[in-house]
């Protein structure tokens, strides 16, 4: 059988090629899944789909009309996807449960101490030889306050290196994490941890009652010199809002991998024909505000968990088996 891959980034492909390889065929795809591209999906019973894939109604009927029966997403979350049309079409879907927790949590830290020591202009600065450090401070975090939305295994991993610098750690989530308050992390309210923290990083998931949980409102309650950090997803945060506190002068930094507008944008070379998200345009021009192109989870290891976890479930499928990382468990007549 032939697997198709939609969205496969060039360092991937030759890891998906390897992990399918005396298993099935399959054939890796730049191009992403949506309206335009679902129809080459016709004759494929199984496809794997990245994490701006369009699998909304209507590339969904697309794909069931032209015979696919499972689809296999290479990541953890799944706001893209209707899942109710799945079901609807019998259509089997399936992520990636789990992978690498550390690959995020480390990489939300990069943006974090990229925006408090203002490395990206220092960098730039010293490539042109010069050596001044006006308009380099940046303060320690040892003493500090982190504020973490969202405790399970990424906000844990976030929290340990917090309290590896020595900070104060306030956390807000559904559940108390037992391994976060045994690090010290008190719970509170959101408006408590907007009001105290002086880093707030964001590890919840992208669900309607967290749809701009950081909205005007929350970044009003923030500190003037609060750091934002956001590597879960990008609807988190209401970026226009985000943008007229920024022109107020406000927040040491902002270290955002993710964008609530990124579904064909991010992952595709725009620097020529350039883009018409005002948003974004102006958010990237703030000094104080890293963007990055949703790669957190882009290290060797969590890359070959995710595909490894694929392969699985392309297994289980072909298997008749369920398992956890099963979202619509319809399996198909054989």
């Amino acid at each position: 059988m032939e697997i198709l891959a939609f969205g496969v980034q060039s360092d991937e492909k030759p890891l998906i090629e390897k992990a399918f390889a005396g298993l099935h065929d399959v054939r890796c795809l730049d191009v992403f899944l949506t309206e335009d591209t679902a129809p080459i999906a016709a004759g494929y019973e199984i496809i794997s789909t990245s994490v701006n894939a369009d699998l909304g109604s209507r590339v969904l009927q697309t794909l069931a009309a032209g015979g696919t029966q499972m689809i296999a997403q290479r990541s953890t979350g799944f706001n893209n996807i209707d899942l109710d049309v799945a079901e609807r079409l019998a259509l089997r879907v399936a992520r990636v449960s789990y992978y690498s927790p550390h690959s995020v949590a480390e990489f939300a830290w990069t943006l974090a101490m990229a925006v408090n020591r203002r490395i990206v202009r220092a960098v730039s600065r010293t490539r042109d030889f010069d050596f001044r450090l006006d308009g380099l401070l940046g303060r320690d975090m040892h003493g500090r306050t982190a504020g973490v939305l969202g405790t399970g295994k990424i906000g844990e991993a976030f929290a340990r290196i917090a309290h590896g610098f020595g900070m104060n750690l306030l956390g807000w989530d559904v559940a108390e994490n037992p391994a976060c308050t045994a690090l010290g992390m008190t719970y509170v309210d959101k408006e408590q941890l907007f009001a105290e923290a002086d880093l707030i990083s964001l590890h919840v998931p992208l669900l309607p009652a967290t749809q701009h949980l950081i909205g005007a409102e929350a970044l009003s309650a923030m500190k003037d010199d609060a750091i934002l950090v956001n590597s879960s997803r990008g609807g988190l945060v209401d970026t226009r809002a985000l943008v007229e506190e920024l022109r107020a002068g406000r927040f040491t930094g902002v270290g955002l991998d993710v964008y609530e507008a990124e579904a064909g944008l991010f992952y595709v070379d725009k620097s020529v024909e350039g883009i018409d998200d005002d948003t974004l345009a102006r958010l990237v021009t703030f000094p104080n505000v890293i963007v990055t192109s949703h790669q957190a989870y882009y290290t060797r290891d969590a890359v070959g968990q995710i595909i490894d976890a694929t392969v699985q479930n392309v297994t289980d499928y072909l298997a008749g088996r369920r398992s956890d990382n099963v979202l619509v468990p319809a399996l198909p007549p054989r």
